[in-house]
């Protein structure tokens, strides 16, 4: 018993060392090439974003229409970009995601037939 206790305790060590990595993903419709982008704080947190799609609770009600609709074998989830770890203590994560969440709007337009993104007003 005691030796259980140890190792337990061990591995909740390890796991509280494990880095969390900040970054941007996206999941494509490969049936008709919408994507949809998203950042998060922590990557390992992406089996998540799985289980809602599959318990039909995901915020985007597009996506998910057309997940119920193809199926969660049409989609593709992929890491985009992992934030990059910065020394400085002054940056704020919170703001570098959503520099990075812009970048990647830009670059890939989700928008209309190419995503399930609206583009905001003004825009």
């Amino acid at each position: 018993m005691n030796r259980t206790n140890n190792r337990r305790k061990e591995l909740q060590e390890q796991y509280k060392e494990i880095k969390t990595e900040a970054g941007i993903y996206q999941i494509r419709n490969t049936r008709n090439g919408k994507i949809f982008l998203n950042t998060t704080r922590n990557l390992r947190s992406l089996n998540g974003v799985q289980m809602q799609l599959n318990m039909k609770t995901h915020m985007n009600k597009e996506l998910q229409q057309d997940l119920q609709e193809f199926g969660s074998e049409v989609f593709d989830l992929t890491v985009l970009e992992v934030l990059k770890e910065s020394d400085n203590p002054f940056i704020d994560e919170k703001d570098e995601l959503k520099k990075l969440e812009d970048k990647w709007l830009e670059q890939l337009q989700p928008y209309g037939e190419k995503g399930y993104h609206k583009k905001k007003d003004g825009e």
